[in-house]
């Protein structure tokens, strides 16, 4: 991975890749995986550093420089934005928000999906994609950041005071609350005994900074940057994974410029970050522009970095939508604080905000849309944590009792000094001095978010990025969410405090989404729902740019799912093959989807099924099939063509069981002359599952009545114990059978993935239908009325 410039000079003046990703977040680090595991040559251009563990800063010298401003000679982490209506607060660096986020992995709502939901000003807030169309990617992306809950119910988790507040406070206003899934560990592996400071193993892929991590010292410095590596960050996942998959990681690599390239695909200019050790001025503009081309082009700055490089480079992009920088929204996102906490005897009240990690629990309040009556529009209320030293700014911050402990103390050490007084131990007087830190310890920060009104608009103001966003639109759903917080102190006997912000009706959000919002069609949106921008094929925004409006909940986990639907549907839709690559043959590719039922323990398929469906045990096969080269997919007798994709099966252990090896073989004659075979071996695997081999057949022969399509649809399957070959079929234990069809809906959806590339694609295309076709002839007509000559 490079780390700088340095090696700029080795690199041709210009350089073409496959994909080049602008950003390393939960976007980009998506996009990176997915594209350099399918085999291609990926580029992920980050503006930031890398962050291992232990490099993040904490002494006041490092914290004051860790901000984002090339030109004034800053290279940090933070990167803040004041807007007219608002404040923004992201973050620079390999990792992107992953690096300061409060690690909550929540999916969002089915209801909170909504259709063309009326928006105050004119317009309305639609999402083109739905719950079910994101939990198989929520699942993907999960599998990879393996979230944890607090353990809240183990020592010494159990004592947490903020969270232990936070509980209450629900259970006495009748609001729901969880422990919502944490992309931190708390145990080595989920599922582990958990305890602070324990290794942390490294995945199969490996840790790109090459450094140990150990479970979660329980800090409070998420927002910070985690030096302990707990977090499970993009940096230890996703970019990890990528790299060993081969793409290529350039930090302090700025993107300046974007254009269509001559002949196809897109040209990006950028240039390179030299941090200087005496932190001089830079002149930014002046910088060497280097330019990488590409076949794909993946934008994934983040919501204010990617809008801003689509408004700078519109003149560019004809056509582009008129919806760009529309939709804004900052997530609902409002701070709040509870002060001065009481017991029921009026004591004070730990609620020790600077333990455990930053966020712990949530409290929802549901949505109109949830209970179908009402306008209320829904949001979450969480514990916001802190570092141990914002403890020591709020208590210095109580300016008038510090003066006085001060005070005090000077007289008594004074009375000391003139009485000759005997007693040398001066603990007391420091004690009191440094006060009961009740301030701090009392006090705990309440972050809001949920669904604010989408109705912001970005744009460049004499070449600068601008927001126009006010909470006037949204007031009555701020308005709601202020009253539950204020509940929730006064349960809790404890003062509540505003934002100063929002004296001026502003606020600050670390979410922001939208300017490039997805929608049906370039009237309504920028992007499709796979991100692809309309009218420039082979562009992407798979970032919170291309959310429609706010998610509601912490939006990390659905921009993942979202980005890793968008590559799913690319890589499908669009194989790549070596010898695509070469450039020498031409391909083909679809994609099939067969559902059904399977039994457990049955070695017979259709008993499998009928027992199966009684059971309740269903079976799904998603597969694209690739034939590389269609002239030797002809020509061969066993017709074999590669299959990639997943099953899912709950009694075999839910989620996805990914194909690492699958063959398809279209028609393979067998003794009877009158009878075809298509036949299906796919190697599965999955997170901490044994292996598995699905085999299956599909079997072609003539019957009397019409049954082509039965033939052609009906999948009969076994699932065996580990990865086999067909010789070892007849030994290897049966796990399961039972039988899978292609439905009709799906059936027509399978006729528009068929893909061609290379040379002599279309005529690849003629040859493969003439080869089926021509053995379903072969099959019901020639060779059956053969077979039932005298």
């Amino acid at each position: 991975m490079r780390h700088n410039g340095s090696d700029q000079a080795r690199r041709p003046a210009r350089e073409h890749a496959d994909v080049v990703v602008v950003g390393s977040g939960f976007g980009g680090a998506v996009a990176a995986y997915r594209f350099a595991e399918a085999g291609l040559r990926v580029v992920v251009l980050e503006r930031g550093r890398a962050y291992p563990p232990g490099s993040f800063p904490r002494a006041p010298a490092a914290m004051a420089r860790n901000l984002w401003d090339p030109s004034e000679g800053l290279y940090g982490l933070f990167d803040l934005w004041s807007f007219q209506g608002l404040g923004a607060a992201v973050s620079s660096g390999l990792g992107g928000g992953s690096l300061v986020y409060a690690n909550v992995l929540l999916r969002k709502p089915e209801r909170w999906f909504v259709k063309e939901s009326p928006l105050p000003g004119g317009g309305y807030e639609h999402w083109p994609v739905t719950r079910a169309d994101l939990d198989p990617h929520y699942d993907a992306v999960e599998r990879m950041l393996k979230p944890q809950r607090y353990p809240l119910g183990q020592p010494p988790y159990d004592t947490t005071a903020k969270t232990l507040a936070m509980r209450e406070a629900a259970g006495r206003l009748g609001l729901e609350f969880e422990l919502p899934p944490l992309a931190v560990a708390f145990a080595p592996e989920p599922g582990g005994h958990p305890a602070p400071g324990l290794p942390i193993p490294d995945p199969e892929y490996g840790n790109l900074h090459g450094l140990p991590r150990t479970t979660c010292r329980l800090r409070g410095e998420c927002n910070v940057g985690c030096n302990d590596g707990a977090k499970n960050s993009l940096d230890h996942t996703y970019l990890s994974a990528a790299r060993h998959a081969g793409a290529d990681l350039r930090t302090l690599h700025e993107v300046r410029w974007l254009a269509p390239a001559p002949g196809g695909g897109y040209a990006v200019s950028y240039v390179v970050h030299e941090p200087r050790e005496d932190r001089r001025r830079v002149n930014t503009r002046r910088l060497p522009q280097h330019t990488i081309t590409c076949d794909r082009l993946v934008l994934a700055a983040g919501t204010l970095g990617t809008t801003y490089l689509l408004l700078t480079c519109r003149s560019e992009f004809p056509g582009l939508s008129p919806m760009l920088g529309a939709r804004f929204s900052g997530n609902g996102d409002l701070l709040t604080v509870v002060t001065d906490a009481r017991d029921g005897a009026g004591r004070h009240r730990s609620l020790e905000g600077s333990r455990g990690p930053v966020i712990t629990s949530a409290i929802r309040v549901p949505d109109a849309a949830d209970s179908g009556h009402g306008d209320r529009r829904g949001f979450l209320v969480e514990d916001a944590g802190y570092p141990p030293f914002a403890e020591w700014l709020g208590e210095f911050a109580g300016v008038r009792g510090q003066v006085r402990r001060a005070g005090r103390f000077a007289l008594h050490r004074i009375g000391a000094l003139l009485s000759h007084s005997p007693r040398t131990r001066i603990n007391a007087e420091l004690a009191a001095l440094l006060g009961d830190g009740h301030l701090s310890d009392g006090s705990l920060g309440l972050l809001g978010m949920g669904r604010d009104v989408p109705d912001g608009v970005m744009r460049l103001r004499r070449g600068y990025l601008d927001v126009d966003w006010t909470t006037s639109t949204s007031m009555p759903y701020f308005t709601t969410m202020r009253a539950v917080m204020r509940d929730m102190a006064r349960v809790l006997r404890a003062g509540y405090r505003d934002n100063p912000l929002w004296l001026a009706r502003k606020v600050i959000t670390v979410h922001p989404l939208g300017g490039a919002p997805m929608g049906r069609h370039p009237a309504e949106g920028v992007v499709d729902e796979y991100g692809e921008v309309f009218g420039h094929p082979g562009l992407y925004v798979l970032d919170g740019a291309g959310v429609p409006g706010p998610v509601g909940v912490n939006p990390s986990l659905t921009i993942a799912a979202l980005a890793d639907r968008a590559c799913e549907h690319v890589l499908e839709t669009a194989p790549r093959t070596a010898a695509r690559q070469a450039g020498v043959s031409s391909g083909l590719s679809f994609t099939e989807e067969m559902r059904g039922h399977v039994m457990p323990g049955s070695a017979d398929p259709e008993e499998g099924e009928r027992l199966g469906r009684a059971n309740g045990h269903p079976l799904a096969v998603h597969l694209t099939i690739t034939a590389g080269d269609v002239e030797k997919f002809v020509a061969d007798a066993g017709h074999e063509a590669s299959a990639a994709g997943w099953v899912t099966c709950p009694v075999l252990g839910g989620g996805r069981l990914r194909v690492e090896d699958g063959s398809f073989n279209l028609f393979v004659a067998g003794e009877d002359p009158a009878r075809r075979r298509m036949l299906y071996r796919l190697h599965l695997t999955g997170d901490g599952d044994a292996p598995l081999t699905l085999t299956g057949f599909k079997d072609v022969h003539d019957d009397p009545g019409a049954d082509l399509w039965s033939d052609t649809s009906t999948l009969y399957v076994r699932i065996l114990r580990g990865h086999t070959r067909p010789a070892e079929d007849a030994e290897a234990e049966v796990v399961a059978a039972g039988v899978i069809r292609i439905h009709l809906p799906d059936f027509l959806h399978q006729l528009t993935t068929f893909r061609t590339w290379g040379p002599d694609g279309g005529a690849g295309m003629v040859r493969f239908g003439r080869l089926f076709l021509g053995e379903l002839w072969d099959a019901y007509h020639d060779l059956a009325a053969g077979s039932r000559m005298p």
